[in-house]
């Protein structure tokens, strides 16, 4: 009985080391129970509810707080958006580049800011939903989602809430001509702040700085294909 008990924390141990969490906005539900499963497109077979709806969390209209804890010790991460009460395609992608992450542990965004062509068709109340999809290095991609209501009374975490594990790091990639992929910008996370470089340049910058260069992003089709044939 204490084989098969030990054998049953195991298995569990390793499932969820092999997640991440969609800590804030409030995840959907929990991805880790099944019928529930983050391998399930689009959102870890956790459909909208009428409890679920009422569980919306308040976001601001120019952007909010993002907060996600990773397990796997590296992954790419694209977050994309879908507007309305019932979602039906996560049609604005907020990431332009995939992010690449690099180290276990927690990153809090205090601000991530939300690109103009979401901006302009959003009004106090919109309903919306948020996307956040990894591929770790097995190619699998993972799904959590969380459901938000534009506020112009919401406010983003405070500083004592939002706070990143320190060494874990996130970057944009950019695709040069041959093809290959690198980054745009290291940004290492400690305490609470961000430090981003580029090109040789260093400079301390606060969160909400890192969530302007990888929030601002235009929505191209090339992010969707690549987290399509993580898919297939």
């Amino acid at each position: 009985m204490r084989s098969q008990f030990v054998g049953v924390t195991l298995f569990l141990s390793i499932v969820v080391q092999a997640h991440f969490e969609l800590i804030y906005p409030y995840s959907r539900g929990d991805s880790f129970l099944p019928p529930a499963s983050q391998y399930i497109y689009p959102c870890a077979n956790i459909n909208q509810s009428a409890a679920i709806d009422a569980n919306r969390t308040l976001w601001p209209l120019d952007g909010g707080s993002l907060e996600i804890k990773f397990h796997h010790p590296y992954t790419y991460v694209w977050i994309n958006i879908g507007l309305g009460e019932v979602i039906a395609a996560f049609n604005y992608t907020l990431t332009q580049q995939p992010l690449n992450e690099t180290g276990n542990g927690t990153i809090c965004i205090p601000k991530f800011k939300l690109p103009e062509e979401v901006t302009s068709v959003i009004t106090n109340g919109t309903d919306a939903s948020l996307q956040v999809v990894t591929v770790g290095d097995g190619g699998t991609a993972l799904y959590n989602c969380a459901d938000i209501t534009f506020s112009s009374n919401a406010t983003i975490l405070s500083g004592d809430h939002c706070i990143n594990s320190t060494g874990l790091t996130l970057e944009p990639l950019l695709q040069q001509e041959n093809g290959t992929l690198v980054g745009a910008a290291s940004s290492s996370t400690s305490a609470g702040e961000s430090s981003t470089s580029s090109a040789g340049a260093s400079a301390n910058t606060g969160g909400a700085n890192l969530a302007s260069e990888i929030g601002h992003a235009p929505v191209i089709a090339a992010i969707l294909g690549l987290v399509g044939i993580a898919l297939l």
